[in-house]
């Protein structure tokens, strides 16, 4: 694996050249570039804010920023995964014809998609800071260094995701069509258009604590959580029935078997993609 990694670093301009393709493909013609990325989902976050809020009844101070720091996580890992299962497909002539390590292909795709997560998290800072500053008169937290850390461990989640994905779609080719579907189930699942805090008061009092444990024990619903509780101050809230929730304090043993997990993941999607990538001009 070491000697894998070091032949990947030396293909590093191959891998910047293709996320710089993807780039310029996603906005060749367009007008206004980056925001078409950024416009769908502040329109998906918009919706969702008037059905919780005016519907379903959650009573919750700036739900909005709570809605958008969940959403720009979950959109990252949506579309990069969605993206990765037909990565090695969309690229078989250049498989067929040129030697490169295969995994720069989903790598790049990664990549890219960072970028634009990146550029929406400039967007989302600049809307924390209006919320914090100029009606509140309070400080971004200093909790928001934690930030590049949560993304780094995203990053590797997704990362090691994609390294199944687009391997398995190679050879199975229902696997975008399962992944589609999966998706739109662990939306629901993952805390993006509630807080977890909604989960722990919903879990009989009994279990609490080990079912509650269990839920964040998939880091993508222990980073939604960390993402939201270093960017955003504590809240209090109503829900439906005049259930009150209250923000939790994070947790931090969580947070690090989460991160054992997404290292985890990317190393063994890493072996499992190695383990196939030389017969892929076979089946494609």
């Amino acid at each position: 694996m070491i000697e894998e990694l070091k032949e990947l670093a030396r293909y590093k301009d191959l891998i910047r050249q293709l996320v710089i393709r993807d780039l310029k493909v996603r906005y060749k013609n367009s007008v206004l570039g980056f925001f078409w990325s950024l416009a769908n989902p502040l329109i998906q976050v918009a919706t969702i804010w008037l059905v919780v809020k005016y519907i379903l009844r959650l009573e919750m101070p700036n739900y909005s920023a709570y809605l958008l720091v969940g959403y720009l996580p979950w959109v990252y890992f949506q579309m990069a995964l969605l993206d990765s299962s037909q990565v090695v497909l969309t690229h078989r002539d250049l498989l067929k014809k040129v030697y490169f390590p295969r995994e720069v292909l989903p790598i790049s795709v990664v990549l890219a998609n960072l970028v634009h997560f990146l550029l929406a998290l400039v967007i989302l800072f600049a809307y924390l800071m209006f919320y914090r500053l100029f009606l509140h008169g309070a400080p971004i937290m200093m909790s928001a260094l934690w930030l590049p850390a949560l993304i780094l461990l995203e990053t590797l989640l997704i990362t090691g995701i994609t390294f199944f994905v687009s391997c398995l779609n190679v050879f199975y080719q229902d696997t975008k069509y399962l992944l589609s579907a999966l998706l739109s189930v662990m939306f629901y699942l993952t805390p993006v258009m509630y807080v977890a805090e909604l989960v722990y008061v919903r879990i009989p009092e009994a279990h609490r604590r080990l079912l509650y444990h269990i839920y964040l024990a998939n880091p993508l619903n222990m980073l939604t959580d960390a993402y939201r509780k270093t960017l955003l101050p504590p809240f209090t809230a109503q829900a439906m029935r005049g259930m009150k929730i209250s923000s939790l304090p994070l947790d931090y043993a969580m947070l690090g078997v989460a991160a054992l997990v997404c290292l985890l993941v990317a190393v063994v999607g890493y072996k499992f993609f190695n383990s196939r990538k030389w017969v892929f001009a076979e089946h494609i």
